[in-house]
């Protein structure tokens, strides 16, 4: 009887989840797709056009520059953690500590520090390169525990017949440990990615919010999330701001099956 009652909790559950999942999923395309015409694609911005294509590059530029900067120190870091440093030691454990202080922080205080230090203390103003260090700051810690879990997911047989048949530990994680954690290493750059791309308070301090595609690493603009908040705050462009909406989850989503792919993949060459 107990049984039969949690597995009907659990369904129940799953029902909510998906049911929320695709009441949510719906009702941005239900109220964006209708509003995407090809005046929200044309390469520059005007009053007239509302277009969101500079934002749209905005956003993968901002991307691209925190996804360079941060997953290979924070998988290197969870690399070190777990596969070098001694299990169990104070160093670890305040490594650890910190960053799960710095993944509790909002993300305006990330903002103000990035205006503070990337735009006036090194003189950078609002840019390209001070958003994305700014960000890369906020994801670094969400990279290095979702690394670390998929490592520690990895089972030491792994690593012990590797050892036993010659390998070194460099060859070991690098050939066993990683392509077996790969896919808890995706899934946290997937979140990673979720996060900057529905960022807004930090990404207007630290890049603006002009409407513009930045042209280099020291220029201003601004993301898709800061594109759909300053038209849904005038209040006379909600279609364009719904049609934003629908195209930043399109985004969101197609990221999420490269990334899905990539796993496959990676794990299938292994």
């Amino acid at each position: 009887m107990k049984s039969l009652i949690l597995r009907g909790i659990t369904y129940l559950a799953i029902l909510l989840t998906v049911g929320v999942l695709l009441w949510v999923v719906g009702y941005i395309l239900f109220n964006g797709v209708g509003y995407i015409t090809p005046d929200l694609f044309a390469v520059e911005h005007t009053v007239y056009n509302q277009s969101l294509f500079p934002a749209l590059m905005g956003t993968l530029m901002i991307v691209g520059l925190a996804l360079i900067v941060a997953v290979p120190l924070g998988v290197g870091s969870a690399i070190y953690l777990v596969e070098y440093a001694k299990r169990g030691s104070p160093y670890v454990k305040i490594v650890r500590t910190m960053t799960e202080t710095l993944a509790g922080i909002p993300s305006i205080v990330y903002g103000l520090f990035g205006f503070m230090f990337f735009g006036v203390f090194l003189g950078w103003g609002l840019s390209l390169l001070s958003g994305s260090l700014t960000v890369t700051m906020m994801i670094l810690p969400l990279i290095m525990r979702a690394t670390e879990e998929a490592l520690k997911s990895v089972p030491d047989t792994y690593r012990e017949g590797s050892f036993g048949l010659g390998a070194g530990r460099l060859r070991t994680v690098g050939r066993i440990v990683l392509p077996t954690a790969m896919p808890g290493i995706l899934g946290g750059v997937i979140l990673a990615i979720g996060r900057i791309v529905g960022e807004t308070a930090a990404i207007i301090f630290t890049l603006g919010n002009v409407a513009r595609m930045p042209n280099s690493l020291f220029d201003t603009g601004r993301t898709l999330s800061a594109h759909m908040y300053a038209l849904a705050n005038e209040g006379v462009h909600t279609g364009p701001a719904h049609a934003t909406a629908a195209v930043l989850l399109i985004v969101v989503i197609l990221i999420n099956a490269l990334a899905a792919f990539i796993s496959k993949f990676v794990k299938g060459g292994s």
